[in-house]
């Protein structure tokens, strides 16, 4: 590497003019703000500016993605850049969402008669004491909501299962006072509640032998469909009941008296028997006062005679047949 010496500006004011004293040679340098920081030997602004020119997240982003909850890790891989360079501007961050936790601690819980005597830590500690697990191995965390209110978690394992408790921070006098979020929070503020808890410890390799021992020799039998059950038959609608109901009725009344029994038992012998109908009078001729006309003579084998010419002339009827 050559050492160069400034010779001084160009004459844009833009770029500095360096030379190599021993080839005398001229270089040129622009005159930026990453030369303006080596000068003055201010090492964070050059990191500052090295993040910016290689990625499109600036620093102050950063901040406030840290300040908000995520991890350096999870801000790295948004930004595309080393985690080393990240943990540079989420130091100071990380440090505040800490103290905001330890604050956090010292508040007072608000219950329906107002805030509590006790603290936070003392609360959540008394719970855990009473449950059997162990509140050494739980972490704090904080960060700020975009509401702008710090929100304080609680993570602990218990078993396999990993529990997080949420609670919103309000700094103020007297350590301040924090109210619940969720179902989980709440429980740890009621540790004497009426159903008695069950504590919970960790699975051991020879148990998990003996569960799966317990499922090999009795392997699950699959349940049998429920018998379906008849559906009841629709009810018939108003209108029809009226009418069925309007013709028992009607049928009712059309209905023959029922004789009685003695008439019923009476034997056909005895029952007197029916009048003979009247036959039909012979309808009498009506002559009207004129003379009835003799039927037509017919001959021997029943066929009418033919006059013949001469009494159809003379006018006479013969005396034949």
């Amino acid at each position: 590497m050559r050492a160069l010496r400034v010779v001084g500006l160009d004459d844009d004011g833009k770029t500095v003019i360096l030379e190599d004293p021993a080839r005398g040679e001229r270089f040129t340098v622009p005159a930026d703000e990453r030369l303006r920081a080596a000068a003055r030997g201010d090492i964070t602004r050059l990191g500052q500016i090295e993040v910016e020119l290689e990625s499109q997240m600036r620093p102050r982003e950063i901040q406030a993605r840290i300040r908000a909850g995520e991890s350096v890790e999870q801000v790295a891989s948004a930004a595309g850049l080393p985690t080393s360079r990240v943990e540079r501007f989420a130091y100071p961050v990380l440090l505040e969402r800490s103290r905001m936790a330890e604050l956090a601690q010292r508040a007072h819980p608000v219950r329906e008669d107002g805030p509590d005597v006790q603290t936070l830590g003392e609360v959540v500690a008394h719970a855990f004491g009473l449950r059997g697990q162990d509140y050494a191995g739980t972490n704090w965390d904080s960060w700020r909501g975009e509401d702008g209110r710090w929100v304080i978690q609680l993570r602990w394992q218990a078993g396999r299962s990993e529990n997080r408790a949420h609670w919103v921070f309000h700094p103020g006098a007297q350590g301040g006072t924090v109210t619940t979020m969720d179902d989980l929070a709440a429980d740890l503020m009621d540790p004497n509640p009426n159903r008695t808890l069950r504590t919970v410890r960790p699975v051991t390799e020879l148990a998990k032998q003996a569960l799966a021992l317990e499922a090999a020799e009795h392997p699950a039998v699959p349940a049998e469909p429920a018998a379906r059950r008849p559906e009841p038959e629709p009810a018939a609608p108003p209108k029809s009941r009226s009418r069925a109901k309007s013709k028992a009725t009607a049928e009712a009344r059309t209905e023959p008296e029922p004789r009685p029994a003695a008439e019923r038992t009476k034997p056909a012998a005895e029952q007197p028997p029916p009048a003979p109908e009247p036959e039909p009078a012979a309808a009498k001729p009506q002559n009207n006062g004129r003379k009835s006309e003799p039927a037509p003579r017919r001959g021997k084998k029943g066929h009418p005679i033919v006059p013949s010419w001469e009494d159809v002339l003379l006018g006479v009827r013969s005396q034949r047949g």
